[in-house]
């Protein structure tokens, strides 16, 4: 009975610890996505969490490690956005894509130019990669062909015109607006499920 107050209190402090960690990791999140990866910086990110710049480097060491708490945030809020609203049609997918590009594709077309020469960042972008691939493999698993090669194929062919590259060639290079950007972007994974006889 006597070491129940204790318990508590660890617990309790372990609760603040981990509430402090996400709360500085969706502040770094939001400077990520609105600001380019060199104008970031600890001290910005803990005035926004409210915290120091010390309770910063404690929790996650250096700039590369926020950002890749960042990321992490980043990639449970997609998962849990795609697993939540994903339907297992071209329509539905790209919609949920362009939803999630038109949030924070800028700021992913940003952090691309920097994985040559950033780690943290370039482990962010081929996380992102694999991941995409997976959703679209888990999304279309009824329409992709069964031969392993052919299949490989045709993933990639729909990564790239679901892309965030895709969006951005689109939406800022070609200056579409959303509508017809999902268009085109829906128009092309219809016709590569069709070409293969997979699309219903």
């Amino acid at each position: 009975m006597k070491t129940e107050p204790r318990t508590y209190k660890m617990g309790a402090r372990a609760e603040a610890v981990e509430a402090s960690r996400e709360r500085i990791a969706r502040a770094a999140l939001a400077r990520f996505i609105a600001e380019p990866y060199d104008a970031v910086t600890i001290a910005s990110v803990a005035k926004d969490a409210g915290v120091s710049h010390q309770t910063v480097l404690n929790h996650f060491t250096s700039k590369e490690g926020l950002f890749t708490a960042a990321t992490e945030c980043f990639g449970a809020d997609v998962m849990k956005l795609r697993g939540e609203r994903t339907g297992h049609d071209a329509a539905s997918a790209v919609a949920l894509a362009i939803e999630q590009y038109e949030a924070t594709g800028d700021g992913n077309g940003r952090l691309a130019m920097l994985d040559d020469r950033i780690p943290a960042v370039k482990a962010a972008m081929d996380f992102g990669r694999a991941t995409h691939q997976a959703w679209l493999a888990e999304v279309f698993a009824d329409r992709l062909p069964s031969a392993a090669a052919e299949r490989a194929h045709v993933l990639s062919q729909l990564h790239a015109a679901t892309d965030v590259y895709t969006w951005k060639l689109l939406r800022r290079d070609f200056g579409l607006g959303r509508r017809a950007t999902q268009k085109v972007m829906t128009d092309t994974v219809t016709a590569i499920l069709d070409s293969k006889g997979t699309n219903p």
